[in-house]
């Protein structure tokens, strides 16, 4: 990964530039900058060579990547041993002997670059470096995100729903059969969406099993569809199972098992699904009919056929133009392309959104023609040959980031946010001006969405993309490319395959049978060792399995693991982490060597955080998942000397501190923070001056605030500003006074509003015309309200209103029917006037023709 090689190194040498110029020796500031400038050479290469010729230029790729990944180590190394001895001086053989080989590194690159050169001149590009095919960063628009397309297949799709509410009363399963990538789940997904299968069914709930199918995740899955919350590390089996047939007892219920591989599986479930001959079902797909016809004979079997020419067509055409038409000039040509790909809906998909973003010239797309028309053999190995297309043509600022996506395990459900910080931690985005990088990741990960590379799974409060996943297709192709190009290598279940492979930079292992479902390291070549003679074992880190190898900590840059791992030893010489997310609180005395350190999500361990947080510039993300408090910065004795207070102007994210102090002081060292949790005990009004509360509008770039009040309700609105810029906006334990409501309605950017266990003083809330006025998401749980007197004026832009567990509340104003932009009421835990009222604001949404809006209830 040539590309994703040199935006790595490039964060390396703006940070060694930045924050370790104590520890360069005269002359290697300029060797650092050279070395850049000729980076920055190459990426603009790269960036606009034309993408139907990448592959003359594999060779050149291969040796960039192979002399940039050995400068990045050399360097790293080098600060690395300079901040472990703790020297202050700059005698050290070992640096200087790295840098002479980094003098020999930039001859090669050189080289390179001449060879580069000659490339350019002989492709003809050199004139018109300009035409590149991929869209700016801020050009995208999530303008379908995460909708599924379905073309034809409409009699299927009746048959299928004649099937689930049939008269038959006995409990029933019906299949969807076919090969990968032929539109199984989106058919499911059309059914399972379909209106009057969600009013005929008390119950639907969605699970995917795949190949690695696991029984209690099967389980876990069909409760968290049922928005049945719990912790399901503290549950066993048995409970979960006791947990869903209570559930379902009694109720007619479908339940989709989508991507079933084998009999075992549907064996190990279908006793937990109560037989009540009340017409339940159960909705399966998968590729393989003797699957389905063991577990249901063949009578209620649907194969899903391939596209015809003109469904074909039609699908591409969709996925390529949206809502508008092909040009008369690219008919013909498109036409071929959308035959080509031989009736399989996802190459069809794939294919037109790559189209979707590049240049729509004819000479292209027969470019386009021909290579698909050359790659198709047969079945899915004909997919995966479209796929390897569609990723070739991926732009280079992409490349890395799709293929990121590999190191996930199979059906893996990712987070989006911890996606992006992943990309941002390995260097892999390119800045752009004006732009956070997570904000560029975000942009990525949206165009790559777009071209229908990643699956969207769910969607959080305000719509914006929480969950995902990837195609098994795609994901095998990821994979593929990956340990071709030497980007990342996956793991399966045994942890042998790493020994003694010394060419390694990332690791993913994938356990079958331990604790740890993931497990994610970045190691820089040459560390992996089968001996003891590197620096410490990783035994007590990956304790799946007995066996026992080695790592270099030193050049350790991400860990990430999904699951409770139990870090011993080690910590202090991780040097060159800049993402952790782990159960480590208790082992970061030495954080303040951790001087690339980006990154810090810990779960449990400490209750005060260290010190030297506040002299580690590069901090972007700092999570406790308990309740740690901040220390105060410490006092500069050297004030009005250059850089004696360390501005952490990159830290975004604070979460969750305990008796958060707004002080002058605290305040100007995160001037960029736009996320802040914050936790305090019983307080008075005395304490929340002496918090300096009301220094909250000086943080201008705060966008999502959380407050928790624990103990006593206090008034935390009293005498407070809210920044402009403010978004989201968490309340738990707050008392709200009628005067000051209007705080809360008068800010001018609020989109998201959650009051939980919070009281209004005198039991009603009557909103002033003019407030809210951008408030898409409202959610009042275990509030002290009774009455709720409101139009659709007051609330003119909401969209999801969820009620739980207010029993004092006796209504939702009756104006909530007249909202036009309202999507959904959600209601748990609520008396039954308040279901009654829900329902007549559902009758007066269809009387307007809004056939979108949906309720939703504990109560039937």
């Amino acid at each position: 990964m040539a590309y994703s090689a040199l935006l790595s190194l490039t964060h390396v040498l703006q940070r060694t530039l930045k924050y370790d110029r104590s520890y360069l020796l005269p002359g290697e500031k300029q060797q650092i900058e050279s070395l850049l400038e000729k980076v920055g050479y190459l990426q603009d290469f790269l960036d606009n060579f034309p993408r139907e010729k990448i592959e003359s230029i594999e060779g050149l790729e291969r040796k960039i990547s192979d002399a940039v990944c050995q400068t990045e180590d050399i360097i790293e190394s080098c600060i690395a041993h300079q901040v472990l001895e703790e020297s202050t001086s700059h005698s050290g053989d070992i640096f200087k002997t790295s840098f002479h080989e980094i003098a020999k590194l930039i001859e090669e690159v050189d080289s390179i670059k001449i060879g580069a050169g000659k490339i350019e001149d002989e492709s003809g590009i050199q004139e018109d470096l300009e035409c590149n095919t991929s869209l700016p960063v801020g050009s995208l628009r999530p303008a379908s995100s995460g909708q599924s397309t379905m073309v034809g297949l409409d009699d299927t799709m009746a048959k299928i729903k004649d099937h689930l509410v049939s008269s038959s009363s006995k409990l029933e399963v019906v299949s969807i059969v076919g090969m990968g990538g032929i539109g199984k789940t989106t058919l499911a997904h059309k059914v399972y969406n379909d209106k009057y299968i969600e009013y005929h069914f008390h119950i639907c709930a969605w699970c995917t099993v795949s190949q690695k199918y696991n029984v209690r995740n099967i389980l876990l899955g069909l409760l968290d569809s049922m928005k049945i919350q719990i912790d399901g590390s503290e549950k066993d089996i048995d409970q979960l199972v006791e947990l869903l047939y209570k559930k379902l007892k009694g109720r007619r219920y479908l339940l989709v098992m989508d991507d079933v591989w084998d009999i075992e599986a549907w064996d190990s479930v279908k006793r937990y699904f109560p037989e009540d001959k009340s017409g339940s079902r159960i909705l399966l797909t998968t590729r393989l009919e003797n699957v389905a016809n063991y577990i249901n004979s063949g009578s209620r079997l649907h194969h899903v056929r391939f596209l015809n020419d003109e469904e074909s067509w039609k699908l591409f055409c969709q996925k390529v133009f949206g809502e508008g038409f092909c040009p008369l000039e690219l008919e013909e040509i498109g036409k071929k392309i959308a035959q080509n790909c031989r009736g399989l809906p996802l190459a069809v998909a794939v294919i037109g959104g790559l189209l979707s973003k590049v240049t729509k010239t004819p000479h292209y797309w027969r470019t386009i023609a021909e290579n698909v028309s050359s790659e198709i053999t047969s079945n899915d190995e004909q997919c995966s040959k479209i796929l390897s297309l569609s990723y070739k043509h991926l732009p280079y600022h992409l490349k890395g980031c799709f293929l990121y996506m590999g190191i996930f395990p199979e059906d893996f459900e990712i987070r989006v946010k911890v996606l992006t910080k992943l990309w941002v931690a390995e260097g892999i985005l390119k800045p752009a001006s004006s732009k956070t990088l997570e904000d560029v990741g975000e942009e990525y990960f949206l165009d790559l969405v777009q071209r229908s590379l990643i699956l969207v799974q769910e969607k959080g409060s305000i719509g914006k993309i929480k969950t995902c996943r990837i195609h098994d297709l795609l994901r095998d192709l990821c994979i593929m490319e990956a340990q071709k190009e030497k980007f990342f290598h996956v793991i399966e279940g045994s942890l042998y395959g790493i020994q003694g492979d010394t060419s390694m930079r990332r690791v993913s292992i994938h356990v079958k049978n331990g604790q740890l479902p993931f497990e994610f390291y970045h190691v820089a070549k040459g560390t992996l060792q089968g001996d003891d003679k590197t620096q410490w074992s990783l035994e007590g880190l990956f304790r799946s399995s007995s066996v026992e190898y080695s790592v270099d900590s030193r050049s350790l840059k991400v860990l990430h693991i999904e699951g409770r791992d139990q870090m011993r030893n080690g910590m202090q010489v991780l040097v060159n982490m800049r993402y952790l997310n782990s159960y480590l609180g208790h082992h970061i005395a030495s954080i303040y060597k951790f001087r690339n350190l980006q990154t810090i999500i810990i779960r449990v361990g400490i209750t005060t955080l260290p010190p030297e947080i506040w002299k580690m510039p590069q901090l972007r993300h700092v999570k406790w998942n308990g309740i740690a408090s901040l220390p105060d910065p410490p006092i500069s004795e050297t004030k009005g000397e250059e850089n004696s207070i360390v501005v952490l102007e990159n830290l975004q994210t604070l979460s969750m501190i305990n008796r958060f102090s707004w002080t002058e002081e605290v305040l100007e060292r995160i001037p960029n923070l736009r996320k802040l949790a914050i936790c305090y005990d019983s307080m008075t009004e005395a304490d929340w001056k002496e918090y300096h509360i009301n220094n909250l509008v000086h943080l201008t770039k705060l966008e999502s605030l959380n407050c928790l009040i624990r103990s006593d309700r206090s008034n935390f609105l009293v005498d407070i500003t809210f920044p402009t810029s403010l978004r989201k906006l968490t309340l738990n334990g707050i008392k709200l006074h009628p005067s000051k409501l209007s705080i809360l309605g008068s800010m001018p950017n609020l989109e998201l509003l959650k009051l939980k266990s919070s009281a209004f003083l005198c039991q009603e809330w009557e909103p002033n015309e003019g407030e809210f006025l951008k408030l898409r998401f409202l959610l009042l749980y275990d509030v002290e309200l009774k009455h709720w007197r409101a139009d659709n004026i007051h609330f003119p832009s909401l969209e999801h209103l969820e009620i739980f567990d207010c029993e004092l509340l006796d209504e939702i104003p009756p104006g909530f029917g007249e909202i036009s932009t309202l999507q959904s009421i959600e209601l748990f835990f609520c008396g039954d006037s308040i279901v009654e009222s829900a329902k007549k604001i559902e009758e007066a949404q269809s009387d307007w023709g809004n056939d979108a809006f949906k309720l939703y209830t504990d109560k039937y």
